[in-house]
């Protein structure tokens, strides 16, 4: 099969440009025992791919230059020399940012079936995948909050937080989102149902937004869920009650090399905080549990979430560096077929 690829050519010293990437066709390799071809169907595009195209240190290995960039695939098998998988099975993997893939399915977890005729497909890479079970865990792991609690999460809009607003929600808290536009705050409330959310286009200075989280969270904030950093976090920090809990999940104001100083770090001891950051990967465990309660949380209308969709696998750069400045609304995902 022709397949095109999208490889990483150049590392960003700053600011990520689409020339750092480069597309290629190529021809898929004959299959060996125990491989599967997948055709994919939708590919994944997600914050943490920004770090992965530096060198320097991170929590994962940097994406090889001249490869073909990381990513979370969603796909049907199109030819198979593993017995335990079919052709016309739906799958999902780490395919990368190409048309097809060749798996070996005799490594664990390289590819896990799903049946895509409740919940679609697409959502295997959000809600019910990789950001799905990134929210389930640093919620319930790191935050394990209590009925009548109130729950902060940043990009309220996203992938992971919007399934942190709903597991939070499951669970009788006041939640309150920060996302970035009107549209989005909208959604958070009145699709989602969160409690509050923050636009901070709107408030737009530290200031601003202490006043506004004061408002919507009057009790304080026991559970903060972390995927922005920034002064956001400062922000966030003063408002926070003793003994809260912050599970830290990205850092996205800092990934095109900003530094991030934190305002005010003795809020940490004077609230008695933890704080602990997490990499979803690293708790495979977890992943049955977290996606039967997200799957069914989706399945009783009680989630909705949401995608932007870009159209081709030549959109997928430009698509990827709108997600790291907050153009997408829901989990951003790429359709191939």
């Amino acid at each position: 099969m022709r397949n095109q690829q999208w490889l990483l050519d150049s590392r960003p010293e700053a600011e990520a440009q689409v020339g750092h990437f480069k597309l290629v066709t190529t021809d898929t390799p004959a299959l060996k025992d125990g491989q599967v071809l997948v055709r994919h169907h939708y590919m994944s595009l997600d914050p943490y791919m920004r770090g992965r195209m530096n060198e320097s240190k991170s929590y994962a290995v940097p994406q090889p230059l001249g490869e073909v960039m990381i990513g979370g695939t969603a796909g049907e098998v199109v030819e198979s020399k593993h017995p335990k998988f079919a052709v016309g099975d739906k799958v999902v993997g780490m395919g990368g940012w190409q048309q097809y893939s060749v798996v070996d399915a005799n490594v664990m977890g390289a590819l896990r079936k799903v049946d895509a005729t409740h919940i679609p497909l697409s959502h295997y890479l959000g809600a019910v995948g990789m950001p799905g079970v990134t929210a389930w865990y640093g919620l319930l792991k790191i935050c394990q909050p209590k009925a009548g609690e109130t729950v902060c999460v940043t990009a309220a809009s996203g992938a992971v937080g919007s399934a942190v607003g709903a597991l939070a929600k499951a669970r009788g808290c006041r939640v309150v989102g920060i996302a970035g536009g009107k549209d989005k705050c909208d959604y958070v409330v009145n699709e989602l149902g969160f409690d509050a959310c923050i636009d901070y286009k709107e408030h737009t200075d530290g200031k601003a937004l202490n006043a506004a989280l004061k408002a919507a969270a009057p009790n304080g904030i026991d559970c903060y869920f972390e995927n922005v950093g920034g002064w956001i976090l400062d922000v966030v920090l003063a408002r926070m009650n003793a003994f809260g809990r912050i599970a830290v999940c990205g850092m996205i104001a800092g990934y095109d090399g900003k530094p991030l100083p934190l305002a005010a770090p003795a809020l940490i001891l004077m609230s008695r905080l933890k704080i602990e950051g997490f990499i979803v990967s690293e708790h495979m465990e977890v992943w049955p549990e977290a996606l039967k309660e997200l799957g069914g949380l989706i399945a009783t209308g009680k989630f909705k979430p949401r995608e932007t969709v870009a159209q081709g696998i030549e959109a997928a750069p430009e698509a990827f560096l709108g997600l790291l400045k907050g153009k997408n609304f829901g989990k951003q995902v790429v359709k191939l077929v």
